[in-house]
């Protein structure tokens, strides 16, 4: 099928039970154009899974969690890469494919967890604790991750402070990532104070009030939320532990305590599964839209670049992390 409004309405039948038809039209122009902008300029998306169901499920190529998107980054043989998520993200394609062309469509997604720690941050908790390994997580600058002696994602986290063989960690920047880790682990977790806008949100009394407003609901909670509320949820794991608990477990009622757009991205798959959405809203991940990724595609705008000493050393523990 060449004609690309024709893919767009096929694409639709897809997304149909979560974005409604009178929508529709209001996406159907941009995701025809971006479909072939991407065949004219040899280009991919990535997208992480709170992107919203349009871009998601529609111009995609490469869809999942951060690992995920980090690891399929590194078979990407297309000349140009736009991340339709936050800048680290779009820096760690870059830093794995330095030969090419990284876009992405706002320069203003950001991350409240890359922005919570500094390079000298990093080197003063060094100081503090000499010979303390520095693990940091991949929501961070590349410039943070260059400090670090290994990266790691929600997905990987405990498995990556176990493979360093030693008694104690540094964990840098969410603190409740470090703790839950902590909690899994015998090895001692120094944790730094950052934490992620949406998921600090989240409290214990939230689901207990679901369960009370909707009996036998499952509960999945990201490992970026505060203990507590990791404590009292069915299950906790990375975007992309949710969503294969979904996949195998099939729940009748679930509610995933994460951004907004998760649920909907899930449910796409899944329409025999009742989604409670008690979620927050990433106002950095909402800063892309179909129609920044199209002028991204038309106008080589936003690229990435890194500094080549920094982007050296940031690939070294990128690397590491994805070797575990």
């Amino acid at each position: 099928m060449h004609d690309p409004s024709a893919r767009a309405d096929a694409l639709y039948d897809k997304v149909r039970h979560v974005i409604p038809p009178m929508e529709w039209p209001v996406f159907r122009d941009d995701v025809a154009a971006i479909l072939e902008l991407k065949r004219q300029r040899d280009a991919v998306i990535l997208a992480h899974n709170y992107q919203t169901p349009e871009i998601f499920h529609c111009v995609a190529d490469i869809v999942g969690d951060s690992l995920a998107l980090a690891r399929k980054a590194m078979e990407v043989e297309a000349g140009v890469i736009v991340l339709a998520g936050v800048h680290f993200m779009a820096e760690t394609a870059k830093l794995l494919n330095p030969g090419k062309t990284v876009l992405i469509p706002d320069t203003e997604a950001g991350c409240s967890l890359a922005e919570s720690v500094t390079p000298a941050d990093v080197r003063l908790m060094r100081e503090r604790y000499p010979d303390v390994p520095v693990v940091t997580y991949v929501n961070t600058s590349a410039a943070v991750k260059a400090e670090a002696d290994i990266c790691c994602t929600s997905g990987n986290a405990r498995q990556v402070v176990e493979s360093l063989g030693s008694s104690r960690v540094i964990m840098i920047p969410d603190e409740f990532l470090a703790q839950n880790v902590a909690a899994e682990t015998d090895v001692e977790i120094i944790a730094w104070k950052g934490h992620c806008e949406v998921h600090e949100l989240f409290e214990a009394s939230d689901i207990r009030e679901l369960r009370e407003a909707y009996p036998g609901v499952t509960v999945l909670a990201h490992p970026e939320c505060p203990p507590e509320v990791v404590a009292e949820a069915d299950f906790s794991g990375s975007t992309a532990a949710m969503t294969d608990y979904v996949a195998t477990r099939k729940p009748p009622r679930v509610a995933l305590m994460t951004e907004c757009s998760m649920s909907d991205n899930v449910a796409v798959a899944h329409p025999d599964v009742e989604f409670v959405r008690p979620c927050n809203l990433c106002p950095h991940m909402k800063r892309i839209t179909l129609a920044n990724i199209r002028e991204a595609l038309e106008h080589d705008r936003h690229e990435v670049t890194i500094d080549p000493l920094v982007a050296r050393r940031a690939r070294l523990s990128v690397e590491r992390m994805l070797a575990v």
